[in-house]
């Protein structure tokens, strides 16, 4: 089944995986904590404005972290950065950006994460979804575009950037993880591209 990119987030741990039928020649990249997908050195030239965007960044002393899907992970960030609640970040972002005005109308989605809380949000055509789970919870573009809890077990931001990638979804490309790490008191990111 193709479900397009797709998040899992859940207190203490998150991750994002790109899955692209259109433009598969991307690549996930640490940029000091900031997690960002592009083209790789092959990839075609595109005007495309939804293939490059930061997909993880970490908040604050790195005490929260932000997953999605596009240039809405920056303004989330930077809300909460201000001091708004997750849900507040999450739906103000959402609502300000709406979903992709591509082809085929794809939402945005987006999830924060803290040590002991997340909140998952999606803006789709017809709705705007802001919940807080307290388990994994997965929300895609495509087919399962309403957070729905999926089977998690990932606990460290490598073991979350492998099992995202590993999922049962076609057209795997690049994914990204993040993780509350007690020892370091902040959140560590891994990468895995294909």
């Amino acid at each position: 089944m193709y479900v397009g990119r797709f998040l899992v987030v859940a207190p203490g741990v998150g991750a994002y995986r790109v899955s692209s039928r259109s433009f598969p020649n991307r690549r996930a990249v640490d940029r000091d904590g900031t997690l960002t997908v592009g083209p790789t050195a092959d990839a075609p030239e595109t005007d495309n404005p939804y293939i490059s965007y930061n997909c993880v960044r970490t908040v604050g002393e790195r005490d929260r972290a932000v997953v999605g899907n596009g240039s809405h992970v920056d303004p989330v960030a930077e809300k909460l950065g201000l001091g708004y609640p997750a849900r507040d970040a999450l739906a103000a972002s959402l609502l300000a950006l709406d979903y992709e005005k591509d082809d085929y109308d794809t939402p945005r989605i987006a999830g924060v994460v803290g040590p002991d809380v997340a909140t998952v949000g999606i803006v789709r055509r017809d709705a705007l979804l802001v919940r807080e789970v307290d388990e994994p919870t997965l929300v895609a573009t495509y087919e399962t575009d309403a957070p729905e809890p999926v089977e998690f077990e990932a606990a460290t931001a490598r073991a979350a950037a492998d099992e995202v990638f590993e999922m049962d979804y076609e057209h795997r490309v690049c994914a990204a993880g993040v993780a509350w790490d007690d020892d370091a008191g902040a959140f560590e990111t891994a990468v895995r591209n294909g």
